[in-house]
């Protein structure tokens, strides 16, 4: 492989893995500290409504040193987005629930190990790489001969062993190299439960692959729909189901899971110093339990893909969804031939009608609330008493022109007079109702007198605030009495 090449492909790799996205984040810190413990511990499901008020709270304690403007729903919205989160329906009940994504796993593992380095070589680490390698040169040397005197020799050393214990020449294991032994276990050991974790995550890509390979499906790859016909689980028989079969069988074997349980127990009731912290003995404890409970779930989740698979063929679903895949497919085909000759830009004079259905988030609507709609003021009851001349006139007074009161202003101010404008009677006449008044004697003079083509006069008259207003008008003239 090139320099080119591998660069390349590296690059890919950092824009698409969410492991490295998360590593490079704005506040990685702050996303590994919550997801590692709030999912990683001992912990590694919770319900989603449980994780968001768990993040709330955590964000509150976090935010005098570091700006989170984001509430703990926005955030795990994000984080499920990004990649770190995986958001699963509950078996038991009507909700949901969020855990690790293995590559959220792999970047806390990155920051676990940075923040505390591990040795380089330890003796049990040489110790379980020798091991292993002694017994894979046995069980694959094709000679009888040879596998025999190996496991002869293996033998004597171990007949060496018991006759040096029954002679009393044998020294327990040292307190420095028990905990560096205890440490490799552990290191294993938690290495485990993030191993279901990402064959969980693997059996979910197979089956949607599986689910694609179905659609595609034709004459030529009958035998995948026999094999769903006729039960055979396929996720189970590909490498990654194969593999976690043979694990879980481990497992489950009761023999070997006594054996197990009765080793852990004797070895955290000896007196081991500070090789194992409270919370290492309590994961040791459990151990075997929590593998058990992991092994059943992913059993259980074949089981259900496997259903899942034969019901989706044997359901009108298949059918349709295969028929509508030849037809985008048939369409595709066509828009390419058609490309060469027609541009993307060109009018088809087709109108699609969108679909008039509002979609919005169910986060979106707001619940009923009756206590907002209801009335905890005293309804006050008026009678109805004798109406008021004074009162009534003064309201009517109030919205509407007084034409019986200009009528007689006009009236008594032409009897010394030959004519009278507008702007002489306001001259010495406030108008009592404002403006209205000034209109009112306007649309007497146009009635019963005339208004001048060319000639201008100010109206002045006073507000019924109190302040003075000024308009500058045609000139309106009285030159009669007006008829009452």
């Amino acid at each position: 492989m090139t320099t080119v090449s591998a660069a390349l492909r590296l690059q890919r790799l950092v824009a698409d893995d969410p492991a490295l996205a998360l590593l490079r984040a704005e506040h990685a810190p702050i996303i590994v500290a919550l997801l590692s413990r709030l999912l990683g511990g001992e912990v590694r499901r919770r319900p989603a409504e449980e994780f968001i008020d768990l993040v709330d709270a955590d964000l509150d304690a976090l935010r005098p040193h570091f700006e989170l403007p984001q509430t703990g729903k926005a955030y795990a919205a994000a984080w499920r987005a990004a990649g770190w989160l995986v958001r699963r329906p509950a078996a038991e009940a009507r909700a949901e629930t969020v855990e690790l994504s293995p590559a959220a796993l792999r970047a806390i593992r990155v920051f676990e190990q940075l923040e505390q380095p591990r040795a380089t070589a330890t003796e049990s680490r040489l110790m379980t790489i020798r091991d292993q390698v002694q017994r894979l040169a046995i069980e694959t040397d094709p000679d009888g001969a040879r596998r025999r005197e190996a496991l002869e020799r293996e033998r004597a050393a171990i007949d060496a062993q018991i006759r040096a214990i029954g002679e009393g020449r044998f020294e327990p294991l040292d307190a420095a190299r028990t905990k560096e032994r205890v440490a490799e276990i552990l290191r294993l050991a938690e290495d485990v439960p993030s191993d279901f974790q990402r064959v969980r995550f693997r059996f979910d890509e197979l089956n949607h692959e599986l689910m694609a390979s179905l659609l595609d499906a034709d004459e030529s790859q009958r035998t995948v729909l026999e094999d769903i016909f006729r039960g055979v689980d396929l996720i189970e028989q590909t490498d990654e189901g194969l593999t976690f079969a043979a694990f879980s069988a481990l497992v489950l074997d009761a023999e070997r899971s006594e054996a197990f349980e009765a080793d852990i127990a004797s070895l955290l009731e000896r007196d081991l110093g500070d090789a194992m912290s409270m919370s290492e003995r309590r994961f040791l404890r459990t151990f075997l339990r929590e593998l058990k409970l992991h092994s059943h779930e992913i059993h259980g989740v074949l089981a259900e893909f496997a259903r899942g698979l034969r019901r989706y063929v044997q359901s009108q679903d298949f059918q349709r969804d295969r028929a509508l895949q030849r037809s985008i497919r048939a369409a595709l085909a066509t828009a390419l031939r058609a490309a060469e000759h027609v541009k993307p830009f060109h009018a088809s004079g087709v109108e699609l009608p969108l679909t008039s259905v509002e979609l919005s988030s169910i986060g979106a609507l707001t619940a009923h609330d009756p206590s907002e709609f209801a009335i905890d003021e005293h309804v006050v009851a008026h009678e109805p008493g004798l109406a008021d001349y004074e009162q009534l006139k003064a309201l009517a007074r109030d919205t509407e022109i007084d034409f019986e009161e200009l009528t007689g202003v006009v009236n008594a101010r032409l009897r010394g007079a030959e004519a009278l404008t507008v702007a002489q009677l306001l001259a010495d006449w406030p108008a009592t109702q404002g403006v209205a008044s000034v209109v009112g004697l306007m649309t007497l003079a146009m009635q019963h007198g005339s208004v001048s083509g060319d000639e201008t006069e100010t109206l002045v008259w006073p507000g019924v605030d109190g302040t003075t207003r000024s308009a500058v008008v045609r000139s309106h003239r009285f030159v009669e009495r007006i008829p009452t």
